[in-house]
């Protein structure tokens, strides 16, 4: 039957919805923000690596990753591997089967998780999850990572690290039953794109000095576009987590937006006091930074609280980006190329910690399996959940620090992690025989022997045999 009693279209609707949100933050949205945001010579390299980790992250994650996060328990961190193919699976109600949550005598405290729509709306909404984590750990890697090797770390790190942290604190892991908060993926998805990324970095290692020098951005305004498409998508993200389209998803939105936008004005403030220059590039990662930091307790948190959390996602990682790096010798000796620890691994711990300060009991009862979750500020055992947060954080980072090294590590036995000098030299054409800007005759590269002399002003000259410049082409 293609409408069973269980089935709640509506809910099904929305997830199917926010799934496509979700999507399209990494494609296009991530894949125009990196193509953009990057010097010229690295724009197609670095949108092609998003564009393939979504593209990989999927067929791993429908053979074996899916049942790793949300499966069957194996061990206390993860979940039995298998496939998530067969229609009897796709079709039947969705279930997370180790998420059922008992009192220490052994009675239910809280019923596992089964949302009213088919196990296929579930599998393609973690999916999409799954996949921007890889998308985001890729701005740490740009403009050198071999793409050879990115091809290998992908579904390594998706199978030994994301998993784990995936199953552990929303597959029905030990820290889900233990009680942290994490409503949307500031520990899973942030904190660990920022914690690896910043890991992998170091084994990679640098740009080129003269690209570290000089990275501008080869498309300012294609950058909003794609900070647009990851700002408008992450009401995918933050409205699709409580699995159902319920009053939980309408705090979690508004909740979204209401601190991002704080984060933006509070970083754009700080750049014109200290920078004396709005800069546009800095309110996108004010942006970031403010979605990060919110989405942990998107739903379980008041808006009051979700302005609070606005105006310090958009002052302490950019305290931590424009100060501390600068001064922190090791920070300085690995090359971050889009500064994902601290929009992402800054802001998902600040995020984290704040959840557990302001996580309204009523909202927390509506959505976390432990009974009596609330935050800091509400008393009762508010402060064993800043704990909680603290240890579920700590978790992350030394996961991904260590399984990170290890398949770095491992791949550069095979493997060169860095391209070869006479790729970091040329860039894209070099990596891939193509360019992202072909502007000459029919679309072919520029070439001075045919297009003439050639500088970044708005005239263009062309040599002549007799005179030296026989006409000018206004582009």
């Amino acid at each position: 039957m293609a409408s069973p009693d269980w089935l709640n279209k509506g809910d099904n609707a929305w997830q199917l919805t926010s799934a496509t949100l979700v999507g399209l933050q990494s494609v296009p949205g991530l894949v125009i923000l990196y193509g953009s945001i990057v010097k010229k010579k690295w724009a197609v390299n670095s949108a092609f690596m998003a564009f393939y980790a979504f593209s990989a992250v999927l067929i791993c994650w429908v053979t074996w990753a899916y049942k790793m996060s949300f499966g069957e328990q194996l061990l206390p961190f993860l979940g039995k591997p298998g496939p998530s193919l067969d229609q009897k699976f796709l079709i039947n109600q969705a279930t997370l089967p180790a998420t059922t949550q008992y009192y220490h005598n052994g009675t239910v405290e809280t019923a596992g998780i089964a949302p009213n729509y088919p196990m296929g709306s579930l599998v393609i909404y973690q999916f999409v999850f799954a996949a921007i984590t890889l998308v985001l750990l890729a701005g740490s890697l740009l403009g050198r990572m071999n793409f050879k090797a990115w091809m290998v770390f992908v579904p390594l790190w998706l199978t030994f690290s994301y998993t784990i942290g995936a199953f552990s604190i929303w597959g029905g892991g030990f820290l889900f039953h233990w009680g942290v908060m994490d409503y949307a993926g500031g520990y899973v998805i942030h904190l660990s794109s920022g914690v690896a990324g910043l890991t992998a970095a170091y084994w990679v290692g640098p740009r080129l000095k003269k690209d570290r020098e000089s990275f501008p951005p080869n498309n300012v305004l294609m950058t909003l576009t794609g900070a647009g498409l990851l700002w408008m998508g992450w009401a995918g993200f933050n409205g699709g987590a409580p699995y159902a389209s319920n009053v939980l998803s309408s705090m979690a939105i508004l909740n979204t937006n209401i601190c991002a936008t704080t984060s933006i004005l509070i970083w754009t403030c700080l750049d014109v006091i200290f920078f004396k220059k709005p800069s546009v590039i800095g309110a996108v990662q004010g942006m970031i930074t403010g979605l990060v930091c919110i989405t942990p307790g998107a739903g379980l948190v008041q808006g009051w609280a979700a302005i609070v959390m606005g105006v310090l996602s958009g002052s302490i990682p950019w305290f931590t980006m424009m100060v501390v790096h600068k001064r922190c010798s090791l920070l300085q000796k690995i090359d971050d190329t889009l500064g994902v620890f601290h929009t992402h691994a800054v802001a998902g711990i600040l995020g984290g910690v704040l959840t557990g300060l302001f996580a309204e009991p009523e909202l927390s009862a509506l959505f976390l399996p432990v009974t009596n979750s609330r935050g800091a500020i509400y008393g009762g055992s508010g402060g064993m959940q800043l704990v909680k947060q603290l240890a579920g954080a700590g978790f992350i980072v030394v996961l991904n620090v260590i399984v990170t090294t290890i398949i770095c590590l491992l791949i550069r036995l095979v493997i060169p992690l860095i391209m070869p000098e006479e790729q970091l030299l040329v860039g894209d054409d070099a990596a891939h025989g193509e360019e992202a800007y072909a502007l000459w005759g029919d679309g072919e590269t520029y070439d001075e022997s045919k297009h003439g002399w050639y500088s970044d002003d708005t005239t263009h000259h062309r040599k002549g045999a007799n005179t030296g410049v026989i006409g000018q082409l206004n582009v």
